[in-house]
């Protein structure tokens, strides 16, 4: 494992939405800290950062456009030379032109973060997997919120994102926790 100089970290979903209390109880209260770490370390160390945003086409949504929940948190704004990406829905690479910006510009390792764990995470790691990047989805800046499995049973925040790492872990991608990511670097 060798973080290399141009990886890319992909901050999927920072929106003010994710933090309504209606979306429930979630996982990894430091989350967001961890996320900040690697950010604060890429600005430094000049790698590129991509920012997605989800476009959500349903009105009920957090993420319904030209409403509040839709922004950034100020803490995740893009910087200048900082990508935008947009999407609607949970896949960052589907008709967002994605791939080609990476493929442009030399880019063949990922680093994701974000939420939620088990959709727009696992849904953009499993591609990036399958296009032949070499990705990596720090699992303590990423978290998810407590949800029924497909026959009612509640699973906790927790069990939720254990089994989407699960999912992902050794076949679509790497995972590992942020101080792993820095120590490659820093050490």
């Amino acid at each position: 494992m060798e973080l290399q100089a141009n990886a890319a970290l992909i901050i999927i979903d920072q929106q003010k939405g994710i933090l309504e209390p209606r979306l429930g109880r979630r996982n990894n209260p430091l989350a967001e800290q961890r996320i900040l770490d690697l950010l604060d370390f890429w600005r430094r160390s000049g790698r590129p950062v991509t920012h997605v945003q989800h476009l959500s086409r349903s009105p009920d949504s957090v993420f319904w456009p030209e409403q509040s929940g839709v922004e950034f948190q100020d803490r995740f704004l893009p910087q200048d030379g900082e990508w935008l990406i947009q999407k609607q829905v949970p896949d960052a690479f589907c008709a967002t032109g994605l791939e080609v910006k990476l493929r442009d510009a030399g880019i063949g390792q990922l680093v994701i973060v974000g939420v939620a764990t088990n959709n727009s995470v696992e849904s953009t790691a499993r591609t990036a997997g399958n296009l032949g990047f070499e990705t990596w989805v720090a699992e303590d800046a990423c978290f998810t919120f407590d949800k029924a499995d497909y026959f009612g049973t509640p699973r906790s925040a927790e069990e939720v994102h254990a089994m989407s790492l699960g999912n992902l872990h050794g076949e679509y991608a790497t995972v590992v926790s942020s101080a792993e990511i820095l120590a490659e670097v820093l050490y």
